[in-house]
């Protein structure tokens, strides 16, 4: 053979070759199958023990040829319309329920097989007409189940029943349920539009109870507010009231405290004159012991003054004190009272609340109406009583203070009259004829003037000329009749006995009393 010869038959042998591995590389090529995204690559034939079906969602496979093959299945999801009618509810109610399911091929690995197993062959149409068979029954069965109210008010859990009941017999044959859309529930006996009707009646009674308890609120808060302000004016107006009453109460305390300093000054400069004169016209050893008494009464009537001027401290303070105490329990109960009329009306706002729920808004309105009326009413009484209150306390005060000095009065007399007495060595008798005494001038003052006042036009005396009186005296009948006349006045002696007290003998002795002139018939 020659070289030509060989090298011929080497290159067929290469061509050859060559061609066998082109050949079987683009046989393997086309045995391997790629599986696209909205598909289902379904292997079937030998493919493995105990298997009767491979599937394969995105990726590739090869095929062996001879054991294996494939198909596709789509994943494209199918709208399917259930038009379910006359469906019986647990409320033996039938109802119409039109709705749309949207179901497709499930991609998880059983459900995969499944619809490899049931769906492999089927056309779009025949699958959707399965899926319309189970889905209709499933439906029919879930309305059976439930309420119309649960039905057409919690969609939600409508269509949570329905996922629960289809899903599962769906998934049997491959599919999934991908969405539920329920479009109008209507019933032939307009139950339905009975329920929507009356919920649109409790909505709209429900937003004009809002609205006028809202209102009810308003009116509240504004009468509240209307009556704190007047409360407050009226505390104010009152304390104002009280203040000043208090003012004028002390000015006529200070007043009464001052004109009793100066009827006391008075009453002494009167007392020291009178006990001068006294002095002038008695005795020595008289003066002596009245200077030692006028000493005594002197420095008791200081010490007496001290005294009352302490008390007059104190009174002042205890006043004060009582005021403080007066205004503290009249703010504690100010404040009680507001803190009670507020628990009231919480109260009475809870109870008209619970009652306003169930009227309607006109006699809400006209209830607001009057109760504005009585708040202001009770606004206008609290503060007519506030201002009662402190007309009484300014009376109240100024009688106190009025009692106050007529009580200053008569405790300086009598711790006067201590003095004057404990000024005698506790003789009380000396105390009664030193004040006696005193009173002299008054009584013959008054008698002086019981004289000069008495008017008498004109006075008539028939004389006889006799030179006679009328008792046998040497005097005229005029002289006899002023004699009367004077004598007609009562005796200082007398009136000082009529007291119980014997005037010294510095003042007179009284004569004697005449003795009954005896007749001739008595003896």
């Amino acid at each position: 053979m020659t070289s030509v010869e060989t090298l011929s038959l080497w290159a067929v042998v290469v061509i050859t070759f060559v061609v066998l591995v082109v050949a079987t590389l683009m046989f393997l090529a086309a045995r391997y199958k790629r599986c696209p995204s909205d598909q289902v690559l379904v292997i079937f034939g030998k493919v493995g023990e105990g298997q009767s079906s491979r599937c394969i969602h995105g990726g590739g496979a090869f095929i062996w040829p001879l054991i294996q093959d494939y198909r596709y299945l789509g994943l494209t999801p199918m709208s399917i319309f259930i038009d379910l009618k006359n469906a019986l509810s647990l409320q033996n109610i039938r109802i119409n329920v039109p709705s749309t399911f949207t179901v497709g091929v499930s991609t998880h690995a059983s459900i995969m097989n499944n619809a490899a197993e049931r769906l492999l062959n089927l056309t779009p149409a025949q699958i959707e007409e399965m899926a319309r068979e189970i889905i209709f029954g499933q439906l029919r069965l879930t309305v059976a189940s439930l309420t119309i109210e649960q039905i057409n008010q919690d969609r939600e859990s409508f269509l949570e029943s329905i996922r629960k009941n289809v899903e599962p017999e769906l998934n049997k044959i491959g599919l999934y349920l991908i969405n539920v859309n329920i479009t109008d529930i209507t019933d032939e006996s307009s139950y339905i539009e009975s329920i929507g009707k009356k919920a649109a009646s409790e909505a709209v009674n429900r937003a004009r109870v809002d609205v006028a308890e809202q209102e009810k609120i308003g009116a509240i808060g504004q009468s509240l507010a209307q009556r704190e302000r007047l409360v407050q004016v009226a505390v104010n107006e009152a304390e104002g009231v009280k203040g000043k009453s208090a003012a004028d109460a002390e000015q006529r305390v200070f007043v009464q405290q001052q004109e009793t300093r100066a009827a006391l000054g008075e009453s002494e400069a009167v007392r020291n004159r009178e006990i001068g004169v006294s002095q002038n016209s008695a005795e020595a050893a008289k003066g002596k012991k009245s200077a030692e008494a006028d000493q005594r009464v002197f420095v008791q009537l200081r010490e007496a003054e001290a005294v009352v001027g302490e008390n007059t401290s104190r009174a002042n303070i205890v006043r004060s004190t009582a005021d403080l105490s007066v205004q503290e329990a009249e703010s504690r109960r100010l404040s009680e009272v507001a803190k009670h009329e507020a628990d009231v009306l919480i109260q009475q706002a809870q109870a008209r609340a619970e009652r306003e729920r169930l009227v309607a808004s006109e006699i809400v309105r006209e209830e607001i109406d009057r109760r504005k009326v009585e708040i202001e009413a009770a606004a206008g009484a609290e503060q007519v009583r506030l201002r009662a209150q402190g007309d009484a306390d300014a009376t109240r005060l100024r009688y106190d203070a009025e009692a106050e000095g007529v009580r200053k009065v008569m405790q300086s007399k009598a711790d006067g009259y201590r003095a004057l007495v404990e000024g005698c060595n506790g003789d009380a008798r000396s105390a009664a004829a030193l004040l006696m005494i005193e009173k002299i001038e008054v009584v013959v003052e008054a008698q002086v003037a019981a004289l000069k006042h008495l008017k008498i036009d004109k006075v008539v005396v028939w004389d006889g000329g006799a030179g006679t009186g009328t008792a046998g005296g040497g005097g005229s009948a005029t002289a006899n009749f002023a004699a009367s006349l004077i004598k007609s006045l009562p005796p200082l002696h007398e009136v000082a006995a009529m007291a119980g007290i014997e005037l010294p003998d510095y003042l007179g002795t009284p004569k004697p009393a005449a003795e009954p002139v005896k007749t001739s018939e008595g003896n």
